[in-house]
């Protein structure tokens, strides 16, 4: 009687998981091999395709566009690294005090998030307008001759697209981040303080180790997102002047849906998909081992 009780749950648990597992392949595993197989093949990606093998690949390696894009992308994930993540964690440092008015800067520091990428586009072209933009007027009030078309210029145009990007992305890593300061218990850093540590000792020794996950969660998404970053070059540069603003996604949208060069541009995205994974996948397995080595202890 339990053992058949117990069939009967098991086989109600399978039936409750099948419209999941149903849309998790239709909508995840099957468009990945799909994807694969289409990179394999030319074609418009109406009616036949010709089987072509690794000839996209291969193309890949003599396309100078694909390199600039690519090195691009990677200068992009080098400055989210290194500048979206600490600015964002000091946003969520400074509005985790507190002090009058926290909200109200909490939502204000956050809202570019929420903003349409068309009305971004929009604002920061006219910031880096070179007659009346915000910037070239300061510069021209304090009587600096460094003014430029910040954002129709080659030596100028990859750092002036980051720096909306960060204005517009930075709420959703600071809140992130928000949420992970709240979540260290006050009695820890209760006990540093008794034990002599100042805040600064508190924050890199106490509050960061006990962050970890929330780091790695705001990593993987900035990343992700700077591997695929597409809206806001096409509304402020659409990858020039002469490719110098060009990303892998524009690109691999340009080659697939501009040029409907449909297996060309599946290629392009399965090589965004491998560089990801070799950029999160071994940080992952460091901070899971890290872990079980700590619960061992």
């Amino acid at each position: 009687m339990k053992k058949k009780h117990k069939e009967e749950s098991s086989r109600s648990a399978y039936l409750f998981m099948l419209p999941a597992l149903i849309i998790y392949l239709s909508v995840i595993v099957f468009p990945i091999f799909y994807s694969l197989y289409i990179s394999f093949h030319s074609g418009t990606g109406i009616g036949m395709m010709k089987f072509v093998g690794l000839q996209n690949y291969v193309a890949m390696g003599s396309d100078p566009v694909f390199w600039q894009s690519l090195v691009h992308t990677l200068i992009w994930i080098a400055l989210t690294v290194c500048i979206t993540m600490p600015v964002s964690l000091l946003f969520a440092v400074l509005l985790n005090k507190y002090m009058p008015g926290r909200t109200f800067f909490r939502g204000l520091f956050y809202f570019p998030s929420i903003i349409a990428i068309v009305a971004v586009g929009i604002i920061w072209r006219w910031i880096y307008n070179p007659q009346l933009g915000i910037i070239n007027s300061f510069l021209k009030l304090i009587g600096s001759s460094y003014r430029q078309t910040w954002i129709a210029k080659p030596d100028t145009v990859l750092i002036a697209v980051f720096f909306a990007s960060l204005w517009q992305g930075i709420g959703q890593p600071m809140i992130l981040f928000l949420a992970g300061l709240q979540s260290v218990d006050p009695q820890t850093l209760e006990a540093a303080d008794i034990d002599g540590a100042n805040g600064v000792q508190k924050f890199f020794r106490v509050t960061i180790p006990l962050m970890k996950d929330t780091f790695v969660m705001v990593l993987c998404t900035l990343v992700i997102s700077a591997m695929k970053v597409y809206d806001i070059v096409k509304a402020l540069t659409d990858g020039g002047p002469n490719n110098a603003s060009q990303m892998l996604a524009t690109y691999m949208y340009n080659q697939t849906f501009a040029y409907n060069n449909v297996g060309y541009g599946t290629a392009i995205a399965i090589v965004m998909v491998l560089i990801m994974m070799i950029v999160i996948v071994p940080y992952l397995i460091f901070t899971a081992r890290e872990n079980d080595g700590r619960k061992a202890k």
